[in-house]
């Protein structure tokens, strides 16, 4: 099956003053791909997640998305773009406090298109949280909290997630259920961004961009996670 690219960066530089915070960066990902992005603090992670999730644009250089593209256009398109094609998972989950679980789903859907219960109901359960979607943030876990923002982020279908840290504040059995969450995600056929310092959510994906002082230094495909994905059985 030919690969269909679904995000190409020609030549992207981020420039602040003197500071390339990235440094003509050539990347492409195909649509279904699993990728993490990996390198030490600072050496440009977030800024190019924020670029391929629309909240920031590159100083130079070219960036399409889905077909389109998206280096031009003004704070207000690139918002539009975002709602209607990346879902977002963040390490600080950025739950409203005073929401329960189905509500703080249901407002994602409010920015998108229109409030819909059976639809955020039918996300959380997609993260096994169905039966707690009506507890507040505070009534949660960590890692119930982090699977509910895996379901605010699925709720719009969008074509990419991109997750910046999202095992960060969870201990081993959580990570395992969100990365877990992640392998069905990936069998689904969303294509799946994350950025993370830690060795074992990098080694959960196919394709590892390893970053330092705004450059790709390394761009490795990862043939035990390969085998392993495509080893397992369909439910």
């Amino acid at each position: 099956m030919t690969s269909t690219a679904l995000i190409e960066l020609a030549d992207v530089s981020k420039i602040y003053g003197d500071l390339h915070a990235l440094d003509h960066v050539d990347l492409t990902v195909d649509a279904g791909q699993w990728i993490s992005i990996v390198g030490p603090s600072g050496s440009g992670k977030t800024t190019l997640m924020n670029i391929i999730g629309c909240m920031d644009s590159a100083s130079t250089g070219t960036v399409t998305l889905d077909g389109n593209d998206i280096s031009k256009l003004s704070a207000y398109d690139l918002t539009q773009v975002r709602r209607e094609t990346i879902g977002l998972v963040f390490q600080q989950f950025h739950l409203i406090g005073h929401l329960t679980a189905l509500e703080n789903v249901m407002v994602s859907q409010y920015y998108h298109s229109v409030p819909d219960e059976k639809e955020a109901l039918e996300a959380l359960d997609r993260v096994g949280l169905a039966d707690r979607a009506s507890h507040l943030p505070r009534q949660l876990s960590g890692g119930e909290q982090q699977r509910v923002c895996v379901a605010r982020a699925l709720i719009n279908y969008p074509k990419v997630v991109l997750a910046d840290e999202p095992t960060g504040n969870l201990d081993e059995t959580n990570e395992h259920i969100v990365l877990n969450i992640f392998e069905q995600l990936h069998r689904d056929g969303t294509t799946l961004i994350v950025v993370t310092h830690d060795a074992t959510v990098a080694s959960k994906s196919e394709r590892a961009v390893r970053l330092d002082h705004g450059r790709v230094v390394a761009d490795e495909m990862n043939e035990d996670a390969i085998a392993h994905l495509s080893g397992v059985k369909q439910p």
